[in-house]
């Protein structure tokens, strides 16, 4: 398949280290591989054996009644914290793909983000095209994100979600799998928030394709997302369905 214009493009912030805001425009590439898992019960996730590629899974069992909420995690912390205080008051736990500069420049953050019950995971070091890298640049992005996912909890986290592409490569997959990620995540329901485009659409458009299983991909950093987030809960319990962490809707028994 082509290369296609992209929606995405995180923005550098001032000094050596970089903050990013928001998605905006980069080349998406959609490169599907044999290991992947898009509709019904999923393929059971679980730390990768050294040189197997990564499995890419874009949502849970339809079967079910889970709904992850999931987080490019990059940008204002105000508006971050405003987001994370709902999430803890709401009791609606949420994964957060944590960009590896934006972490490690606010580490607080991302203890914040587990000490209120939620998730953190791998989105990359500093949110390139990942598609358009080489081999070793893109376990370089992987790894030092890991890093620092390590420093702010212990551990490498057990998912990864790449950067600047619908679906991973199969050099993205393996390379993941290398690094001893199981899963690339992906996800069924993208209101495009990080354009802006207010809070009644990005609600309208969760409603819209919200499904059993679904995973949901929402930015922090964003005032219009931040103003949806109870809404989109009301909708998600207004259906019987719970929202619930990536790990919880996925399961951990080895594949």
């Amino acid at each position: 398949m082509p290369p296609r214009v992209s929606r995405r493009l995180f923005l550098a912030g001032a000094g050596a280290v970089i903050t990013l805001a928001g998605c905006s425009q980069a080349v998406r590439r959609s490169a599907p591989a044999s290991t992947t898992s898009t509709s019904g019960a999923p393929a059971t996730p679980s730390t990768s054996p050294p040189g197997r590629p990564a499995t890419y899974i874009a949502n849970g069992s339809r079967a079910g009644t889970a709904v992850a909420l999931t987080f490019h995690g990059s940008g204002d912390l105000g508006l971050t914290n405003a987001l994370l205080d709902q999430a803890k008051s709401l009791r609606a736990p949420i994964t957060v793909f944590g960009v590896g500069t934006w972490l490690a420049a606010n580490p607080s953050i991302g203890r914040r983000i587990l000490a209120d019950g939620n998730e953190l995971a791998n989105h990359t070091f500093t949110h390139p095209d990942l598609g358009s890298l080489g081999a070793s640049a893109v376990a370089s992005e992987i790894s030092r994100c890991a890093d620092v996912l390590a420093q702010v909890q212990g551990n490498n986290g057990r998912w990864f979600r790449p950067s600047g592409l619908d679906r991973p490569t199969a050099l993205i997959l393996q390379q993941a799998g290398l690094a001893g990620y199981g899963v690339s995540v992906g996800y069924d329901v993208d209101p495009l928030d990080y354009q802006d485009p207010g809070a009644t659409k990005v609600i309208a458009r969760v409603q819209q394709g919200l499904q059993p299983g679904s995973i949901v991909s929402l930015h922090t950093g964003h005032a219009g997302t931040v103003q949806a987030f109870q809404p989109i809960v009301a909708a998600i319990r207004a259906r019987s369905l719970r929202p619930v962490t990536v790990s919880q809707l996925l399961g951990s028994n080895p594949a």
